[in-house]
């Protein structure tokens, strides 16, 4: 059996459907983005090789959530940009209010953006150490909730803190 995160055709659908429930539920869809040569957004938003992108439909213009990219129209600083990210470079997609949503295995560094193929979870209950565990925990007013199931001897760092003092949500990936 395929595991699902394994799977590069099944993550379009993913965004898809979390893009979709949170636009049915009012909340505000954001993604997460490891950025290299292959994705297309302002490099001076771009911090630790991650962005965080609004997709909301109040702040894009002809979005697309295809199979291979996502491409919109999106103002930065009032001035307005095209955006296209390959769907193998987003590392999650989540609602900004609640934090909840699904965190994607990251891309190995050198590997092209839309074809990327990460490697295995660790499945604790079955004792399977052949992959690198990755963890990513969405952080918002200090709560944590896991977007994939934590092993019981994962580190606990201070996740990063966004500036700007504002209730944003901020990645932890923990390895």
């Amino acid at each position: 059996m395929i595991n699902a995160l394994e799977s590069s055709s099944l993550r379009p659908y993913l965004i898809r459907a979390l893009y979709e429930w949170c636009t049915d539920h009012g909340f505000t869809p954001y993604v997460a983005v490891q950025v290299d040569d292959s994705v297309q957004v302002p490099r001076e938003y771009v911090k630790n090789g991650e962005i965080v992108l609004n997709i909301s439909y109040d702040a894009t213009s002809a979005l697309k959530l295809g199979n291979e990219f996502i491409e919109f129209k999106a103002r930065f600083a009032g001035t307005a940009r095209d955006i296209l990210v390959p769907v193998g470079r987003v590392v999650a997609i989540y609602a900004r209010e609640s934090g909840q949503g699904m965190a994607f295995p990251a891309p190995l560094p050198g590997e092209p953006g839309a074809a990327a193929k990460a490697p295995p979870l660790r499945d604790a209950s079955r004792g399977n150490n052949d992959g690198e565990a990755r963890v990513v925990h969405l952080v918002t007013d200090g709560e944590e909730t896991a977007a994939v199931d934590a092993p019981s001897d994962a580190p606990d760092d201070e996740p990063p803190r966004p500036s700007g003092g504002g209730a944003r949500p901020a990645l932890k990936r923990v390895k």
